[in-house]
């Protein structure tokens, strides 16, 4: 994988040459890891990232994107009053400005949203013998977030701007949050085999501090229909019983059933993000 970094005394950014997929552009590159004194700045290293990306022989730059959407992505382009959430992508308010000066559109918009755990879970869904929830055992991080690569390599291919990433990498991202990792937050649905078809990955938001009273619904996946909506049941009763006063629906695109979810579940939006590409 090519890599490189444009430096000067007011910014930096880093140019990723095998980015993933988008639209019918044949080769993507992504720009990610901006700093920015001020849009100006930005704008002028933004240039320059255009230019070296075209010299490599790119069609399109997308960003702010490190590498892959796996990694951190979306800048904030309405900030709101609500403080950061942990594991949210930052940005200065200036950098959507960077990025549209030097030509970008934004391609993709998402947003995070907050709702009260008084007013959830809502109705318990119907019951089934087609799938069983089950929390995390607390053992073997390894082997949990193993299962979890198999099924989100597979829920998530069809998603744009999908790029596959080997499991190394993938267990590399994750190590760092396992002591934060509470067994009670982390679901799975099985079915009669034992086979894994459904997870949720919640935390607790400790940037709030030691003893957070939000909770974050990071991701989930299903493989099979209705798992999604027991998983995201049994999370609240279980976050509720943890003493957790509101719940995060982070970082969801606009047009997914997530979102369509986090509204009927009474959630108000509090930050909103993009993604920007321009063709060369």
């Amino acid at each position: 994988m090519s890599i490189e970094t444009l430096k000067t005394d007011d910014g930096q950014v880093t140019i990723w040459m095998d980015g993933p997929a988008w639209d019918d552009h044949p080769k993507v590159a992504t720009v990610g890891k901006c700093k920015f004194t001020s849009a100006t700045a930005g704008a002028r290293l933004l240039a320059e990232a255009v230019a070296l990306a075209k010299s490599k022989g790119a069609t399109a730059l997308i960003g702010p994107m490190e590498g892959d959407t796996w990694h951190a992505y979306r800048l904030i382009s309405a900030r709101g009053d609500q403080p950061p959430f942990l594991m949210e992508p930052s940005s200065a308010d200036h950098d959507e400005a960077a990025f549209k000066t030097s030509g970008f559109d934004v391609i993709s918009s998402y947003f995070s949203a907050s709702a009260p755990l008084s007013a959830l879970p809502g109705p318990k869904p119907k019951d089934t013998d087609v799938f069983t929830i089950e929390p995390w055992d607390g053992t073997d991080p390894d082997a949990l977030f193993t299962q979890v690569y198999d099924l989100s390599c597979a829920a998530f291919a069809h998603n744009p701007f999908y790029k596959h990433i080997d499991l190394t990498d993938f267990l590399a991202m994750y190590q760092p949050v396992v002591p934060l990792l509470k067994q009670e937050l982390i679901l799975f649905a099985r079915d009669s085999t034992g086979a894994l078809v459904g997870f949720l990955f919640g935390i607790p938001n400790y940037a709030e501090g030691p003893e957070p009273r939000s909770v974050i619904l990071k991701t989930y996946a299903s493989a099979q229909k209705g798992a999604g909506h027991w998983l995201s049941y049994q999370f609240y009763v279980n976050a509720k019983a943890m003493g957790f006063e509101t719940v995060i629906h982070a970082l969801m695109h606009d047009d997914n059933l997530s979102a369509i979810r986090s509204g009927l579940n009474g959630a108000d939006v509090f930050r909103r993000y993009a993604l920007m590409g321009r063709a060369l």
